[in-house]
């Protein structure tokens, strides 16, 4: 038998109703960067978008199918119930707090999360996420965050981060 070390998430898959709102949050307000865009397989005529780090790195997307007419979903169990992205440092989360507060995100503030600080924010699909402090973190590397995004590379999204699901 072969034993395979799990190092983190390949990807994170969700859907949205709007894709060009979610297109313009993930680029413009969360910077990153839109690495592919093409259809659902089994659906030509649904979106599958890609946001990730600078070169598209496993580990690092983020992909939404786009199905504009689904209500919003509602909370419940046996699924993800918050997506988690990794920042460099805590001055990221600052960062982000004030930009979150410029565009008018929800967000809960800055906690401490199992010894790691994270700022907890919701879009407008109703999807929940977190951006996770990668200050004192010693584990998987992180990728490159998307340098000609609109963040300061020092503070951008560079990977996924904790996957909280709901059992």
């Amino acid at each position: 038998m072969t034993h395979h070390v799990l190092l983190g998430i390949h990807h994170v898959t969700a859907m949205t109703k709007d894709v060009e709102k979610n297109y313009h949050f993930f680029t413009e307000v969360l910077g990153m960067r839109l690495v592919k865009k093409t259809v659902n397989q089994d659906d030509i005529h649904t979106y599958h978008t890609f946001f990730a780090d600078d070169k598209g790195s496993a580990g690092t997307d983020m992909t939404f199918f786009d199905f504009p007419n689904n209500p919003q979903g509602t909370r419940g169990t046996n699924g993800i119930t918050r997506i988690g992205f990794r920042v460099p440092n805590d001055a990221a989360l600052d960062y982000y707090l004030d930009r979150f507060n410029e565009f008018g995100i929800k967000h809960d503030g800055i906690i401490n999360l199992f010894g790691h600080k994270a700022l907890p924010f919701e879009e407008e699909d109703g999807q929940r996420y977190q951006l996770v402090s990668d200050e004192h973190n010693q584990g998987v590397a992180a990728g490159q965050p998307w340098k000609e995004g609109p963040v300061p590379t020092d503070k951008a999204i560079y990977g996924l981060g904790p996957i909280e699901i709901t059992a």
